[in-house]
């Protein structure tokens, strides 16, 4: 049975959840549930600390989990990205007082306070910049001001949280993460791993596109085509009329209203679009 580990609290919780349900695997209904076993799809699910999860893979207690790329990197564990889930994006920045310093060079020698040493600390060392990382539980803005550091690394959305505790952003960004899919690195070829993987990229792409159906007239399929390639190609359909074809391709959901002017545009009709709810290509 293959163990997966699923975050149990923090932003990457209901998100995670809810996509292992759309791929069709038993999730557990009362937060206070540790463990949820899924004999049908022969998956067993382990709610965790999202900072531990990375742990648990790297020593194989687990075969799977789900959790940041930026708490898979500041664990030091030895696990790896599998492929990302596109949700819980986040970016992380060093931040200071004005003049302090303006790129990441000007960290030689300083003090840097952040929730993610093991993270800063690579990031800092891959540079050959040697500084002292301060590790601290939770908020960080207000180490400046305390004395406790010369500068902060950690999550900016707005920025507006660092301004008002009198602090700008500096440098490029030091990663830019998002739930990820991890295994233990070295860990075998799994088949139970391989459906699962399947299934969370099917959901990936139904989240992603949408089928759209339309009826063009004959001598203007190509251009159809052109404005709806689908994934490979479109279907092309007869229709009861033979000056007409009927054409269904799937379609980036972003895009969907833009595509349905062109398709009108261009002399399509009937134009309907459908959600998707699970898929494999």
């Amino acid at each position: 049975m293959l163990r997966v580990a699923v975050p149990n609290k923090g932003s990457l919780t209901e998100s995670a959840s809810a996509m292992l349900r759309e791929a069709g695997y038993r999730q557990r209904r009362d937060s206070r549930e540790l463990v949820i076993e899924d004999a049908d799809n022969g998956v067993e699910f382990f709610y965790l600390r999202p900072r531990d999860i990375a742990i648990y893979v790297g020593a194989g207690t687990l075969d799977v989990g789900i959790t940041g790329r930026d708490l898979l990197i500041d664990s030091g564990a030895s696990a790896q990205e599998s492929f990302s889930l596109g949700f819980a994006r986040s970016t992380f920045r060093f931040a200071g007082r004005r003049g302090v310093a303006t790129t990441v060079a000007d960290l030689q020698g300083r003090r840097v306070a952040t929730s993610y040493a093991g993270l800063v600390d690579g990031y800092l060392r891959e540079r050959g910049i040697t500084s002292t990382v301060v590790r601290l539980d939770g908020a960080v803005e207000t180490a400046v001001q305390l004395g406790v550091a010369d500068v902060i690394a950690d999550v900016v959305e707005t920025g507006s949280t660092l301004r008002a505790a009198g602090l700008e952003v500096f440098g490029e960004p030091l990663l830019r993460s998002e739930a990820v899919v991890i295994r233990r690195v070295g860990a075998p070829a799994d088949p139970a791993f391989e459906i699962l993987a399947r299934r969370l990229r099917g959901v990936l792409v139904a989240r992603q596109y949408v089928l759209m159906d339309y009826d063009v007239p004959a001598g203007l399929v190509e251009q159809a085509c052109a404005i709806t390639p689908g994934l490979e190609s479109p279907t092309i359909s007869p229709t009861a009329d033979p000056g007409w074809k009927a054409l269904r391709a799937m379609v980036c959901r972003e895009s969907t209203n833009q595509v349905m002017d062109d398709l009108y545009a261009l002399g399509a009709r009937g134009i309907l679009v459908t959600g998707i709810h699970a898929c494999r290509l």
